[in-house]
């Protein structure tokens, strides 16, 4: 029996999505308001939570669920490495390390996978297809911000051999409607997913303290910014 997974996913999680994009640290990333450190520990988390799941979905490969859901083009840890390189420089591996939503996000992955592989379809969707949707906005959002230019540093937007993006997420709708699952197994699925957005607000608000205190620091020295000379003289003349 095959059930509608790909809509029951997306109807199913629309609240959480809101609730993710209204999280202050998501706000200020679209908006354009990026600090390096705090993305940067951000890569690191995402460095941790995808390379659980790749893990786990690499050794279910051949499972008869798992299997038609895995697509190594996605992949991201290899492109994540690339980015803390960047950011952390060559001896990145003993400069980072989970942050505490991160460790409970990688072990929930890992648990699912020993107990009930079939919601790592969950994970992946919640995951893959946010970061293809908006992957190239989120790229020239960051590029932009952090003054990044094409030198590095958004690898993990990058998906270089997925050429047709649209035709790509199709397919995997139609992998994940194609799962050999009744509608309860859907619905724990779509339960996870929610889980899966929950964990992953969790990481974005660990982050605002430090971006909080970025931005103050920033809008300081934009207040108090020297300013060019003979100006205050102006100012003075002017009252």
């Amino acid at each position: 029996m095959s059930v509608n997974l790909a809509t029951m996913l997306r109807e199913g999680t629309k609240k959480s999505h809101t609730m993710a994009e209204n999280v202050g640290f998501v706000k200020c990333f679209l908006k354009g308001v990026v600090e390096k450190n705090s993305y940067r520990t951000l890569v690191a988390n995402l460095y941790f939570v995808y390379s659980a799941m790749e893990e786990e979905m690499e050794k279910l490969r051949h499972h008869e669920l798992v299997s038609k859901i895995y697509f190594p083009q996605l992949h991201r840890k290899q492109s994540l490495e690339k980015d803390l390189c960047f950011y952390y420089g060559a001896n990145w591996r003993n400069e980072v390390a989970p942050s505490k939503a991160a460790q409970a996000y990688v072990a929930r992955i890992h648990e699912v996978a020993q107990t009930q592989p079939e919601l790592l379809a969950a994970h992946s969707y919640t995951r893959y297809l946010g970061d293809l949707s908006g992957g190239q906005i989120l790229k020239k959002i960051a590029q932009r911000a952090m003054n990044l230019g094409e030198n590095g540093g958004t690898a993990f937007y990058e998906f270089e051999t997925i050429s047709d993006e649209k035709a790509f997420k199709n397919e995997y709708r139609q992998a994940l409607n194609e799962l050999p699952i009744d509608e309860a197994t859907a619905e724990k699925i779509v339960d996870e997913a929610n889980a899966a957005f929950g964990m992953n607000m969790k990481m974005f608000m660990e982050l605002e303290g430090n971006l909080i205190k970025a931005i103050g620091i920033m809008l300081f020295n934009t207040l108090t910014r020297r300013r060019s000379k003979g100006s205050t003289e102006l100012a003075g003349a002017e009252q």
